[in-house]
């Protein structure tokens, strides 16, 4: 199968991440797989929001010709689903947004980016929104 798997958010990190996987699929002629993870406990107006921007995602990719797969799990964690989705379509790539950190932010990675980073099983790409 294959692909490229990017965890999506509706933030500057989620479309950052979302805008370097499209780019990666284009270079690759690949697809582009796209994970949001919802929390079980998740009140229903955010679980709203994750499938609007879901839908804006999918048109988006459409438009732009690029092939894709949109999944919505609600396994509640982030790391997990992108591993394991990763794992399932034999990934050769995985892109993750990372937000900017204070310099004391800076000695700690966040917990789900470090464990995709050290537990994926193929590449992982991290990218920060451009400054503002």
């Amino acid at each position: 199968m294959g692909g490229i798997v990017v965890g999506y958010l509706a933030t500057p990190e989620g479309r950052a991440a979302l805008e370097a996987a499209v780019e990666e699929a284009r270079r690759h002629d690949s697809r582009v797989v796209v994970v949001v993870s919802a929390r079980p406990d998740e009140a229903p107006e955010q679980r709203a929001l994750a499938e609007q921007a879901l839908a804006q995602v999918e048109t988006e990719l459409t438009d732009g010709g690029i092939p894709h797969e949109l999944r919505l799990l609600d396994g509640g964690d982030v790391a997990d689903d992108l591993i394991g989705t990763a794992e399932e379509i034999d990934a050769q790539l995985v892109v993750i947004g990372l937000r900017r950190r204070s310099p004391v932010g800076k000695l700690i990675l966040g917990a789900n980016a470090q464990r995709v980073l050290f537990d994926a099983p193929c590449p992982v790409l991290t990218v920060k929104p451009a400054a503002s």
